[in-house]
């Protein structure tokens, strides 16, 4: 009982009871498939380094762990891109999708357009819980593709194989999770359906019983897709990283509520010598919260491991 109280006191409490307020630059960019994307900027400068941060599920740029992420780098002398998911930066997005755990390709048109500005000689990717997947799967998919000035990646509280993560919302003691994430996803698809018509039907709500019967009835509906498991593996970053060409860093904490360790790769990151698993004994899920201190682990580790 007291190490679950510790893992979701560690979850919540450096997110609700930290502020981290950063004047980020705002800039709108398009999308290939006629969307928009908002990017918020702390703009260096004296540097020619940039470091992409992606958001957890229904997160946004300033949330605390990215926004500190944001200060911590930009005071080590880089500048930082905080981009908001489509749908996610308080105003609805244009295509019938939204964004999923499985989008890399957004995380591509990002950093593609950070290259155009011929500002940056080096850029690298850390990302948070769905953010952490979606960097995970970008390098993956790039392969040998990969821009040569994108040199590392580090995701934390990565669920890698969605499926697990999906079953641990079920868990009675994850309940919070759980009423957050269908509340507020809801919401948004009710938003899409109302530009979309037709796509979800929401009568089947009613008969959600498990996490995975609301993927089922909602997400996977959004994304075009009929069958979940096909869903979940075009979600899961562990079935695509494994192509990486540059060192990625996974740090998900054991104690983490809702990444269990069946989320882990472990079995890449024993053979792979780019891939890179720890599991600390503690952290929660995207927490990781230092005492007396105006960062947390994470902005420490993500710095010495791209450095």
């Amino acid at each position: 009982m007291l190490n679950r109280f510790r893992a979701h006191y560690q979850t919540i409490a450096p997110n609700i009871f930290r502020s981290v307020p950063v004047d980020y630059r705002r800039e709108r960019i398009d999308t290939p498939d006629g969307d928009f994307l908002d990017l918020d900027w702390l703009d260096h400068d004296n540097s020619r380094k940039l470091v992409v941060l992606s958001h957890g599920l229904e997160g946004d740029s300033r949330r605390v762990y990215v926004a500190s992420a944001a200060r911590y780098f930009h005071r080590h002398g880089w500048h930082a891109l905080a981009w908001n998911c489509r749908s996610c930066s308080e105003e609805m997005n244009l295509t019938p999708k939204l964004y999923s755990h499985g989008q890399s390709e957004d995380v591509e048109t990002v950093v593609d357009h950070a290259l155009a500005t011929g500002k940056f000689d080096r850029i690298v990717l850390v990302g948070y819980s769905m953010g952490g997947n979606l960097t995970l799967k970008y390098f993956g998919t790039m392969g040998s593709r990969r821009p040569k000035e994108v040199t590392h990646g580090v995701a934390f509280s990565a669920p890698v194989f969605i499926q697990h993560s999906a079953d641990s919302l079920d868990r009675p003691e994850n309940f919070i999770y759980r009423i957050k994430f269908k509340r507020s996803l809801t919401a948004k698809m009710i938003a899409k359906e109302a530009q979309f018509p037709g796509r979800v039907d929401f009568s089947k709500l009613k008969d959600v019983k498990v996490w995975r019967d609301f993927d089922r009835a909602t997400s996977m509906r959004i994304s075009d897709y009929d069958n979940l498991d096909d869903y979940y593996a075009y979600l899961s970053s562990g079935n695509y990283v494994g192509e990486t060409t540059a060192p990625v860093l996974i740090v998900n904490a054991k104690n983490d509520p809702i990444v269990p360790d069946a989320c882990n790769p472990h079995k890449l990151a024993q053979t792979h010598p780019l891939i890179n698993l720890e599991t600390p004994a503690y952290g929660g899920h995207v927490g990781f919260a230092l005492r007396s201190k105006a960062h947390n682990l994470m902005d420490e580790r993500a710095l010495a491991f791209v450095e």
